[in-house]
């Protein structure tokens, strides 16, 4: 039987680090995850944890904490937002290099600049290619569901893992939650038992020596491969946690795309806001469908053109920009997934929404969606990179 709770995001993703109870927490504190290091330093006070909790001067030292104790054989975690996670970005690249199973609370905040602390998803986006799995969440629940299934999956394939959720929309906003017993947790999520580490005795190792040119792409080969591997890992994981919670998980999830003409792609909890406009638009006799990406890597090119392989038109939302002049980041992937998987009929075009925390509302998606429906009536995509809502 469930706890049931009301809880913010934080405060969930902290609860579940209490449960686990790694061995080493290393935190700097940033906006808007700042609260994560903030209540988990509580437990560790109150001697309701085990873990060193290790307070640094930045969060390049943060992440170089966890890289040295995982490397050492210790579980080892942090959190971080927006600037805090590039100040972490060289050492995000020698973790997943040296295949460290560290995992890594992301509450996601636009980057400066111009200076601002609300929601979009321009810092994960600039640190996707890091070698990292990275989970996204749409809700308090899944952000806490999604934490508890993150040791497995990343310890499983030997890569770090990404926790990531909406700052501030999720973050810090208080949601009805259940939460998994202590017991069932810990039975879950098992012991930490690596097989190589710095303080076995008995196998003298080096962790981080400089690869030549004879040997660093097939370094970089394996770290691919792992990324391939963790898809599979990813669903049995899911599969084994909705046997014990009934909450279910995959790659993806399709919202009423069984006959849709017109779909969205999104990503965190902007979902919640599409799946309305979804609701409404379909009593309304509109064929309209929703895909939601929950992991960003490994990233589900399969599902993804799978999903909209019958639609007439689609729309793929970014709360990011590349500033390449022609597309947002996830604009590339899923138009790089259907290319791959030889679907080329539904018309494509990208939106960038949402950048600094600018509100997303109901009334958004439905304009997308008439958009859509214009498409599918023509056959013509017109602009296929467009900002929605945006004072030109």
């Amino acid at each position: 039987m469930g706890i049931r709770e009301r809880l913010s995001g934080n405060e969930a993703i902290a609860f579940a680090m209490k449960q686990i109870n790694p061995d080493v927490m290393g935190a700097f504190p940033i906006t808007p995850s700042t609260e994560i290091p903030q209540y988990f330093s509580t437990y560790v006070d109150n001697g309701e944890v085990d873990t060193e909790f290790i307070a640094v001067e930045s969060e390049h030292s943060a992440m170089s904490t966890c890289i040295g104790a995982q490397a050492a054989g210790a579980r080892s975690i942090s959190a971080t937002s927006s600037c805090g996670l590039i100040y972490m970005a060289e050492m995000l690249y020698v973790a997943a290099s040296d295949r460290l199973p560290i995992t890594l609370a992301v509450s996601c905040r636009a980057l400066s600049g111009p200076i601002n602390i609300n929601n979009d998803h321009s810092d994960i986006m600039s640190v996707r290619d890091a070698g990292w799995i990275m989970l996204y969440a749409e809700t308090n629940q899944e952000a806490y569901d999604n934490y508890l299934q993150a040791m497995r999956i990343g310890e499983a394939v030997q890569l770090p893992i990404m926790i990531c959720q909406d700052g501030f929309i999720t973050s810090h906003a208080i949601e009805n939650i259940e939460l998994v017993e202590t017991d069932q947790v810990k039975a879950f999520v098992g012991e930490y038992k690596p097989e190589h580490y710095l303080l076995k005795k008995d196998e003298p190792m080096a962790v981080g020596a400089y690869a030549t040119p004879v040997y660093y792409i097939e370094a970089k080969r394996q770290q691919a491969q792992a990324m391939m591997d963790a898809k599979d890992v990813i669903k049995q994981v899911a599969a084994e946690f909705a046997e014990m919670t009934g909450r279910s998980y995959g790659l993806i999830e399709e919202f009423m795309m069984e006959d849709a003409d017109e779909a969205v792609v999104i990503i965190g909890s902007s979902a919640g806001t599409a799946k309305e406009a979804v609701r409404q638009l379909r009593a309304q006799g509109k064929k309209v469908g929703l895909i939601k990406i929950r992991s960003i890597r490994p990233f589900p090119a399969e599902e993804i053109a799978q999903a909209l392989k019958n639609v007439k038109s689609f729309a793929v939302m970014d709360k990011a920009d590349s500033f390449n002049g022609h597309c947002g980041p996830m604009g590339a992937e899923v138009a790089a997934a259907m290319y791959a998987n030889k679907v080329t009929e539904p018309k494509m075009i990208n939106y960038i929404y949402g950048l600094g925390g600018r509100d997303v509302r109901v009334e958004s998606i439905q304009h997308v969606f008439a958009e859509l429906e214009k498409i599918t009536a023509s056959g013509e995509t017109g602009e296929t990179y467009r900002y929605l809502e945006v004072r030109e």
